[in-house]
């Protein structure tokens, strides 16, 4: 392989996209240990409102916590068949509550532009940016800045 595709390689990153509320969102595909429906859950007493609980998922506790009301962008039916997108954190497994699960879409980075004025507010410190494809817009969720300030929250 030569160094340009290489290069080109590295620039690549495969995007598992979702719901939260109306907005199309994508977090590299690394950062994800599984996807889930959402199960029984036990509630925190004094948790942050966007945490809805922590579950046993085969012996490893998760805290869940819902995606759209953490980033200002409504709370997630749980009526609507939610999904729990379990991330690695540092420490503890978290639970992304989505509204739905789409595609996993290829992007270069180099193709990634700053977010648009119009998601500023609380949920515009969650984008690293946006990526165009031919007929949608997907959020670049930062998912580290998530679940660091998830954690200074409580």
């Amino acid at each position: 392989m030569d160094n340009n595709s290489e290069a080109a390689n590295k620039n690549i990153v495969e995007l598992a996209t979702f719901l939260v509320g109306d907005a199309l969102c994508g977090m590299d595909i690394l950062k994800i240990q599984e996807i889930n429906k959402l199960i029984d859950m036990t509630k925190v007493p004094q948790a942050p409102s966007y945490v809805l609980g922590i579950l046993n998922l085969r012996g490893q506790i998760v805290t869940s916590i819902d995606l759209g009301k953490k980033l200002g962008l409504g709370e997630t039916n749980l009526k609507e068949d939610p999904r729990n997108i379990i991330v690695n954190s540092p420490g503890e497994h978290i639970g992304l509550l989505v509204k739905e699960i789409r595609d996993v879409v290829s992007a270069d980075k180099e193709k990634f532009e700053p977010p648009p004025s119009n998601m500023g507010g609380i949920q515009g410190d969650f984008f690293t940016g946006v990526f165009k494809t031919s007929d949608k817009l997907i959020g670049i969720l930062d998912v580290d800045k998530v679940l660091r300030i998830e954690e200074n929250d409580q």
